[in-house]
């Protein structure tokens, strides 16, 4: 019988309003991607502030996610979902409305708040509507729907800047989230979490901690990173780093329990999250614009030439969550991000000279392939390892990391790409960014080797010890 077939009604509902709230946050990561040029012509943008229009987004999405779990837990992951979606549908009319780079920063923020209580409350819901046993292949649809988006955002964001106005890219969000509020609030079954105090203490510090990080990657090129500005901003960073980790030790009731991270599975499949979409989020960056400078392509005739790409994603990722539950996570996340690796560092040296299209295309179905098996594989590793009733912080915490990771590969990859030239030796600098592309998928590959080689009837034995270690 097939996963379709012993699905329900209701878990299939649960299953595509999820989605379409994922594929809603995922799509707005990087739909400005292939955007950029105009916003900049339109309002005057500096390259620092286009690259924060990315990254606003992206670390507000980050820094509130596990806070977002934690209230979704207590207040009802269904009402805290539809608040998400109300939240980020009122933030990206502001987006299109903006009429300079400030505003649209700001807007971009809000909606990365808005994001910040969907993803985890999509997850959450996904781990109450489905047992275990069927979990894998649920995430492995949520994801290939999810990545989809993430890697479709170039195209779809090209594809409407050249046939209406970059501000469109925004608009286009408000119906979906209007006919999609509703349906959540009737159709889905409201769930809820251990209930936990929350942590703003802990919040603060790991917001000003990572911003202070971000801040030294971004600025490091313009303002030099021997400079006071970079230098001061790393050791800040660092130090309130500790200090988050002191609080959360003593905390009640903490933000990060860090005992969930004596389960080698739950930090093994974090880890490789970070490094699966620092890689991901960085190439997509680069990919789109490569095909612009390398071919003269327009925004939509680039993103159609990822299709080797992100159609593998679509096709590879729902095959490989059903794998998850027959052989476990780790072949997934070890050889999915070899092949990542491989094709990142192959295009980079396809890219090194004169190129052809055609030489390209192999190596995107190599990458394709291999993040489409990790991902899911990295999902399932992470919160599967934790018990049901921890599910909601569990992919929090997940979803923290793998926003992080997104926004420390686009600030890294940039300094790269700077480092080298930037667009007037763009070449140079595409090469030396995707192979950090490579680097990155390989240690995600050897964090992915951290996952115990286990079968999915000995799950609920290792989530038991868990339990009983937790305790």
């Amino acid at each position: 019988m097939s996963s379709r077939e012993r699905t329900t009604v209701e878990q299939r509902r649960v299953l595509g309003l999820t989605s379409i709230g994922s594929v809603m946050v995922a799509l707005d990561t990087l739909v400005v991607a292939a955007a950029l040029t105009t916003i900049r012509q339109d309002l005057g943008a500096s390259i620092e502030q286009l690259e924060w229009t990315v990254n606003a987004y992206s670390l507000s999405f980050a820094m509130l996610l596990v806070t977002a779990a934690a209230i979704g837990d207590r207040w009802g992951r269904r009402r805290m979902f539809a608040a998400g979606l109300v939240l980020f549908s009122v933030a990206s009319i502001a987006c299109a409305l903006a009429s300079s780079v400030p505003l649209l920063i700001a807007a971009r923020a809000v909606q990365g708040v808005g994001a910040a209580a969907v993803m985890p409350m999509a997850m959450g819901l996904l781990g109450a509507a489905f047992p275990p046993e069927r979990r894998g292949w649920a995430i492995g649809v949520f994801s290939g729907l999810t990545g989809l988006a993430v890697l479709g955002g170039p195209m779809i964001g090209g594809a409407v800047t050249q046939g209406l106005a970059w501000q469109w890219i925004f608009w286009i969000n408000v119906p979906v989230g209007a006919l999609a509020i509703p349906l959540v609030l009737r159709w889905i079954p409201e769930s809820r979490g251990a209930a936990r105090r929350l942590d703003p203490g802990g919040a603060a510090l790991i917001t000003l901690a990572v911003l202070g990080i971000v801040w030294g990657v971004v600025r490091g090129p313009a303002a030099g990173w021997n400079s006071s500005e970079v230098i001061g901003s790393f050791v800040l960073g660092g130090l309130l780093s500790l200090v988050f980790l002191a609080w959360e030790r003593r905390a009640p009731q903490p933000m990060v329990p860090l005992t969930f991270f004596r389960s080698r599975a739950f930090s093994a499949g974090n880890a490789a999250g970070f490094f699966l979409t620092a890689a991901l989020y960085g190439a997509v960056f680069f990919l789109a614009q490569f095909m612009q400078a390398a071919f003269g392509s327009g925004p939509l005739k680039a993103g159609l030439q990822l299709l080797p790409w992100t159609a593998t994603l679509f096709l590879v990722a729902p095959v490989a969550g059903r794998l998850v539950d027959r052989i476990g996570e780790r072949p997934l996340v070890v050889t999915g991000l070899a092949l990542q690796a491989a094709g990142m560092f192959w295009i980079g040296q396809v890219g090194s000279g004169t190129v052809h299209y055609s030489e390209l295309v192999l190596p995107l179905i190599v990458a394709g392939c291999g993040v489409s098996m990790a991902m899911p594989a990295t999902q399932s590793a992470a919160i599967g390892a934790l018990p049901r009733e921890s599910v909601g912080i569990a992919s929090g915490i997940y979803s923290m990391m793998r926003q992080l990771g997104g926004v420390v590969g686009v600030a890294v990859l940039a300094a790269v790409f700077a480092a080298a030239g930037g667009y007037e030796s763009f070449t140079t600098g595409f090469t030396r960014a995707l192979a950090v592309c490579g680097v990155l998928s390989l240690l995600g590959a050897l964090a992915g080797l951290g996952i115990a080689m286990r079968r999915s009837a000995t799950r609920p034995v290792a989530r038991q010890e868990l339990v009983e270690e937790l305790r």
